[in-house]
């Protein structure tokens, strides 16, 4: 909802009152119409809990992080309001994030390194093909063009790029080293180093984005917007939304398997595909509010840094827990998935270069998204 329809949430006149709690509350309940689905997270909780099936789990659990996501996106909107655009998309990113990393690293303990893998491959590919299709699409339909920050750009493709060599190398590693076991060593040692570099990397990232490049990652201050919420409220709302979010997504994950059973699903199209629309629902629903409102830095910071905190954080943190829990979790990827990645990342470079986007360039990322996962629904199971 654009703040210019509610003169009183989004007015910058001196004598509005100061939030409060109360407010705070009001407008956190009713900027959406997305709330009214709130009415399913204490329903899929009880039925989660008393061990319904594993189809109404997963779809009750499904329905009720939409909400939840919204909701997670207004209270980044509003803290980014007083912090900047690039700390409240670093945020955003971090907090959908945050389901994942937990979710790997338990699925890691079962010695899932296979599931692993592939929603770290359906992340950054819902992110950067998903999710900017559907902001560049739906941000560009009222508008002939929307600009965003070109140094930002270029530096987030760059990024993206060595997130793809960082899987193209064990790949060809793997290819010329043989399937023995000092190829095997090798892959994983190659990995654990490698994971180590990233993570140095995104160090590097971050202090170039919130401390000497800032001015490039920030969206023009709307004098016409200004907090509706208190600061406290918000940062609770924040944690207390991304616990539930977390919590759902744990009840969504723990009933693939039995819908993958009843259904009749691939399992690598759940893993890959389904799975990541599930966990990054927060970054997927508010990109695509920032965009519809022309905030274009916020919304290519939300979608982009995602798929870079996959890559350089997310990615190389799993790989060192792995390391120290005893399970062999490496950075090779089937050829098959690297392949795609790589195109994908080669695609969204050439379109983001430019630092414009238009309806069109929406339509070409959903469009190759939509071919991806095709390809991952009839690919067969090994």
């Amino acid at each position: 909802m654009n703040h210019e329809s509610q003169p009183l949430l989004g007015s910058s006149r001196d004598d509005e009152p100061a939030p409060t709690f109360f407010s705070s509350m009001k407008v956190s309940f009713t900027n959406s119409w997305f709330n009214v689905l709130l009415i399913f997270v204490p329903i899929a909780l009880g039925f989660s809990f008393v061990g319904a099936s594993d189809p109404v789990v997963f779809s009750l659990n499904f329905i009720a992080i939409i909400p939840l996501a919204k909701m997670l996106g207004f209270a980044t909107e509003e803290l980014a309001l007083r912090t900047g655009s690039t700390i409240g998309s670093l945020l955003n990113a971090t907090f959908g994030n945050a389901v994942e990393l937990i979710l790997g690293i338990v699925a890691l303990k079962e010695g899932l390194i296979r599931v692993v893998q592939a929603s770290i491959l359906g992340s950054i590919l819902s992110n950067i093909l998903l999710v900017l299709g559907f902001c560049f699409l739906l941000g560009g339909l009222t508008r002939s063009e929307q600009e965003f920050s070109s140094i930002a750009a270029q530096t987030s493709s760059s990024l993206l790029s060595l997130t793809v060599l960082s899987l193209l190398v064990p790949a060809a590693f793997a290819t010329v080293a043989g399937d023995g076991k000092e190829a095997t060593d090798g892959i994983l040692a190659l990995s654990q180093g490698t994971s180590i570099v990233l993570l140095i990397v995104y160090i590097l990232y971050l202090i170039f984005q919130l401390k000497t490049h800032t001015q490039f990652f920030e969206d023009e201050v709307d004098e016409e917007e200004v907090p509706t919420t208190t600061l406290a409220f918000s940062a609770v709302l924040l944690i207390a939304v991304a616990g539930f979010v977390s919590l759902h997504a744990e009840f969504l994950v723990g009933a693939i398997e039995g819908v993958v059973d009843q259904w009749g699903i691939n399992e690598t199209f759940v893993g890959i595909i389904l799975l990541p629309l599930v966990g990054n629902a927060a970054e997927h629903v508010s990109s695509v509010t920032f965009a519809m409102k022309n905030k274009m830095n916020l919304c290519i910071g939300v979608a982009l840094s995602s798929s870079l905190q996959i890559g350089l954080l997310v990615s190389p943190v799993l790989v060192i827990a792995g390391w120290f829990i005893g399970q062999p979790m490496t950075l090779f990827f089937e050829d098959f998935e690297t392949v795609i990645l790589f195109a994908s990342v080669l695609i969204v470079n050439y379109l983001i270069q430019d630092a414009r986007s238009n309806w069109l360039e929406g339509a070409l990322l959903l469009a190759a998204y939509a071919i991806i996962a095709m390809a991952f629904f009839f690919h067969p199971i090994n």
